[in-house]
């Protein structure tokens, strides 16, 4: 979700799209000098599974082994808060009420992470026997989000006063855009190792987003104004909102075809309370039923769960409890990250659309639907409602693999550890998003802005077909492929 800051001198400086863009190059680059001998992410604190509390909390890297845990996360809060202050100043945010909320948001999130580690919860079955614990959960780390996300669900409808003082900080589209540009070098080094599964994964997810606009979009809008009597003021914005990128595409579209602003706001606030209801179930669903299928799961992921933020950390969840699954039940150790490949891959490709889409929707309401006299489509939509933040993601993928094929094999683990030591970050973002993604889901809106019609049509049309369809499309492209093997 785009905002723009009333302060800011250049569009460049302006929007969270753009900040996002930024702040994850710069922490990248940061990461990136590791393969010059330059360590400037290792004091980062590092989350360990643990069953002594003292060993919970690490720096990233052995360079600051001597550096205690607790001072490493200070560290860490304190470089976050400096950056992403920045950022709001520029935005034109109120920067003091930034910081107070964000140092609550920061700290809570940490310790809810921290209990997603503890071994009882988190531990695979491969760990017990190295920890020496007879069993576990078997969540493994990322347990942590989904703590945070219950927290925040709690703190967000039980206790207004706070919700509202942390408001300012309440930004999980920008955390979780910030931790996919990150992403981008962590899927270019996995690139490295397999380039035909890459070209595959990208190939099939792009054929997949278009399929699925394609069937998605007309049904939710037939729907909405055939059975249930909406204009199409509040049809295109709802339909944009239900079956693409949520909030994103709700707004974009709103902005396309000139609805009233109060539109994209109440279908996106829908649309972030059932992206929870969805980030609670379908993760679970795709390891009971996907898990000898993971790249299925990762793209339904993408497919089914609205708003960036929902859909890339349903694909970690996904990425993290289907490789717990697949070593009890299958006795095969898949490598990290590609199912979250495939979700991103194709919620990229989502995003990516939502410009061409809310073009589309412009030139048909200014010549058709809506036709306005003095009015003129500017082909210079498409560049404002184009995600800046995905051109970071592309531009990470890209070097990595330029730089990974020209340089040794020793210069080539130098690259894996200062990405590793990025990617440290991008985790920190993905536990932020859920934290506030609980936080802002006041499940009261639905009753108190009159929104029941309205969220009728959202179950109807997500339960009853797009979730489903989307886990054929995921079928139709993606079965029979997965992750290459742990040795």
């Amino acid at each position: 979700m785009v905002q723009e800051g009333k302060g800011a001198r250049s569009p460049l400086l302006r929007s969270e799209d753009w900040w996002a863009l930024w702040i994850g190059l710069f922490i990248f680059f940061l990461g990136f000098l590791k393969i010059g001998g330059v360590d400037l992410l290792g004091w980062a604190v590092k989350t360990n599974m643990w069953l002594d509390l003292s060993k919970a909390l690490t720096p990233v890297s052995d360079v600051y082994k001597g550096l205690p845990g607790f001072i490493a996360l200070i560290l860490t809060y304190i470089f976050l808060t400096v950056v992403l202050s920045i950022g709001v100043a520029s935005m034109g945010g109120n920067v003091p009420r930034f910081i107070g909320g964000f140092t609550i948001i920061f700290f809570i999130t940490y310790i809810c992470w921290m209990i997603g580690n503890y071994a009882y919860i988190a531990a695979t079955p491969d760990q017990l026997a190295k920890l020496n614990i007879p069993w576990s959960l078997r969540m493994t780390g990322e347990s942590g989000f989904i703590i945070a996300l219950i927290v925040g669900l709690l703190i967000g409808n039980l206790f207004p006063g706070l919700t509202r003082y942390l408001q300012e900080a309440t930004k999980p589209e920008w955390f979780v855009k910030t931790a996919i540009v990150i992403l981008g070098g962590q899927i270019g080094l996995n690139a490295l190792q397999s380039t035909g599964l890459t070209a595959q994964v990208v190939f099939r997810g792009l054929c997949a987003i278009i399929e699925a606009y394609l069937i998605y979009w007309p049904l939710v809008y037939f729907i909405a104004r055939r059975y249930f009597k909406f204009t199409p003021e509040w049809a295109a914005p709802l339909a944009s909102g239900i079956s693409i990128c949520g909030v994103s595409a709700a707004i974009a579209t709103g902005g396309a075809i000139k609805a009233r602003p109060v539109i994209p706001i109440i279908v996106s606030s829908l649309v972030v309370i059932f992206a929870v209801v969805e980030l609670i179930i379908l993760p679970f669903a795709a390891q009971a039923w996907l898990y000898k299928e993971p790249m299925v799961a990762g793209a339904w992921m993408g497919l089914a769960v609205k708003t960036d933020g929902a859909a890339a950390a349903s694909g970690a969840m996904v990425d993290a409890l289907i490789r717990s699954k697949a070593i009890s039940a299958l006795g095969v150790k898949w490598q990290e990250g590609w199912m979250l490949m495939a979700t991103t891959t194709v919620k990229v490709f989502i995003d990516i659309f939502i410009a061409i889409w809310a073009f589309i929707l412009a030139i048909i309401w200014s010549w058709k639907i809506d036709r306005r006299e003095g009015e003129k489509v500017n082909a210079g939509e498409i560049w404002l409602r184009f995600p800046k933040f995905v051109l970071g993601y592309a531009a990470l993928f890209i070097l990595v693999i330029l730089i990974g094929k020209s340089v040794g094999k020793d210069t080539l683990k130098l690259l894996n550890a200062g990405i590793g030591q990025a990617g440290n970050f991008r985790g920190i973002f993905f536990a932020l998003t859920f934290f506030t993604i609980g936080l802002m889901s006041n499940f009261k809106k639905l009753w108190e802005e009159g929104m029941g019609k309205l969220a009728v049509v959202y179950v109807v049309c997500l339960f009853g077909f797009i979730i489903w369809i989307g886990l054929l499309i995921s079928w139709l492209f993606f079965h029979g492929i997965t992750p290459p093997p742990v040795a």
